[in-house]
């Protein structure tokens, strides 16, 4: 059975991003399974399951039907350095429980702390996050992303973000760039673009 999930940020007791979340969820068990009644992730989720303060990961397992949240300590992974890896046949465009295929890439870092993933030449992703590069004036992210987060839809929606194809051979006329995703808050990790192998 096809199953995914949904990481939501949970900060001082508050679920960020829940409608977002929602409908991705309930559009990839419309696609999967059918048309579904809708599931409100609010039923489900509750903070004070967890107890603690600060930022929680919360994640959700579901396929036809929710099966599991779990809440997580979150601490951030330090990224200092990306190796440019290719991955033109991996699919990530749902959030698969199965991270096989990322996992594959990722081990391929050699002494980088995480890839940035192309595929037919363009930029994508890293391993567990949207990117978005600035040129000095504005900030873009890749307009093909393996997967669409929550947290960049938010951020092209408020007019954070524009979308462009980025092609790896471009990287250095841009002067940084961010990670990004439902954990990792824009801003929180930035690195100069020379430090993109």
């Amino acid at each position: 059975m096809c199953r995914f999930i949904e990481t939501i940020c949970i900060e001082d007791g508050r679920i960020l991003n829940l409608l977002r979340h929602q409908q991705r969820m309930n559009a990839t068990r419309n696609y999967f399974f059918g048309p579904l009644p809708e599931l409100q992730l609010a039923e489900y989720i509750h903070p004070v399951d967890y107890g603690g303060s600060g930022r929680i990961r919360c994640r959700v397992t579901y396929g036809q039907d929710l099966l599991n949240v779990k809440y997580l300590a979150y601490q951030i992974r330090p990224v200092n350095t990306l190796k440019l890896v290719e991955g033109n046949s991996t699919d990530y465009s749902y959030k698969y429980a199965d991270r096989s295929a990322l996992e594959t890439l990722f081990a391929q870092r050699g002494d980088a702390d995480d890839v940035l993933i192309t595929r037919n030449g363009l930029l994508t992703d890293t391993s567990i996050a949207n990117i978005a590069l600035w040129d000095g004036k504005h900030w873009y992210t890749p307009a093909r992303p393996l997967l669409a987060g929550t947290h960049r839809a938010e951020l092209l929606d408020r007019g954070f973000l524009i979308e462009r194809d980025i092609p790896a051979k471009m990287v250095g006329q841009y002067k940084k760039v961010r990670l990004f995703n439902a954990m990792l808050h824009f801003g929180e990790m930035e690195l100069p673009c020379t430090n993109i192998r």
